[in-house]
């Protein structure tokens, strides 16, 4: 038996597992996302600095594998949100999960072509700000996530935020197995989003260097970079990340970089990790919970599996 959670956005899309795969730029594709909705979670295809063109063929890609719905991330402070809204609008996609940015311009064109709209959110300020918005869920992140983070911990965030709204919430960071969706139940949470654990799964379409850093890393094996310069993010520690931290405390009083920068830094050394496997230059995007995953599987068993020890946990206490 397994315990049914009551959230109006997952009950609407037919999930069957209230688990949705977070929306990592180059690394959630469209087979990934694909995969996971047609197993019962929700997948999230992720846009990062993508244009149109890119966005559109992950969409098809997913469309090819499941006729159950599945999302999209949209990074706001992208310069082609335009031309990628239109797209997702264009392809009937059911779901749009944001982050980097204020989705209120918008809320009202995406609800009138149905479609739910999901904000990443790192604080209870924020959070409050989405509701009064009209978004439809917020996912409230803790910084043990991979990518970018905040500064407050998945065990602090989500109480204050479940406390501090009345839509659903559903808890991110740190969360790889049965035992964390329990704990994130527990702390008030509508459902729980995974993305690490996603990135070692046979479906998964990141390098094979990439997914081998996953299993092999221990508990101390991610690093913040971003900590002075700003656009903080959670890596596994390469060489790559240990030079950039190098670089940034010599850094600091140097003009901070323009938009093309930015976007080569971020697009680049993640698309180097994730397509090239390059551990020289490539930024290698994961949580803390690296140090729990030790073996690939296919996504159909990881939903299974956390969600029935989850059930488990949560009907023995």
């Amino acid at each position: 038996m397994t315990v049914k959670l009551t959230n109006p956005i997952f009950e609407k899309l037919g999930m069957r597992y209230p688990i949705v795969q977070g929306g990592m730029a180059w690394a959630g594709t469209g087979k990934l996302a694909g995969s996971v909705s047609e197993a019962g979670g929700l997948g999230i295809i992720g846009t990062g600095y993508w244009h149109a063109d890119q966005v559109r063929k992950e969409i098809r890609r997913a469309r090819a594998i499941t006729d159950r719905p599945f999302g999209v991330n949209v990074m706001l402070m992208s310069r082609h949100i335009r031309e990628v809204f239109d797209v997702v609008i264009e392809e009937g996609v059911q779901v749009v999960a944001t982050g980097a940015g204020d989705p209120s311009p918008f809320i009202d064109e995406l609800h009138a072509h149905g479609i739910s709209v999901i904000p990443v959110v790192p604080s209870v300020g924020l959070a409050r700000m989405m509701e009064k918005k009209g978004v439809d869920a917020v996912v409230a992140e803790g910084m043990e996530s991979g990518g970018h983070i905040g500064s407050l911990s998945t065990m602090t965030i989500v109480p204050q935020v479940v406390g501090a709204v009345d839509i659903p919430v559903i808890a991110a960071g740190g969360i790889a197995d049965g035992r964390g969706a329990a704990a994130a139940v527990m702390l008030g949470a509508s459902g729980i989003q995974m993305g690490t654990r996603f990135l070692a799964s046979e479906e998964s379409e990141v390098h094979e260097n990439f997914k081998r850093a996953v299993i092999k890393a221990k508990d101390i094996d991610t690093v913040v970079t971003g900590e002075l310069l700003g656009s903080r993010a959670r890596v596994l520690k390469t060489k790559m990340s240990k030079n950039y931290i190098k670089q940034e405390r010599f850094e600091i009083t140097k003009p901070k970089p323009d938009a093309d920068a930015v976007e080569e830094l971020e697009n680049g050394s993640l698309r180097r990790a994730v397509v090239d496997g390059n551990k020289e230059t490539g930024a290698f995007m994961a949580g803390q919970v690296s140090g729990m995953i030790t073996e690939l599987k296919p996504v159909a068993q990881i939903l299974e599996e956390t969600w029935q020890e989850a059930s488990d946990l949560l009907e023995k206490y």
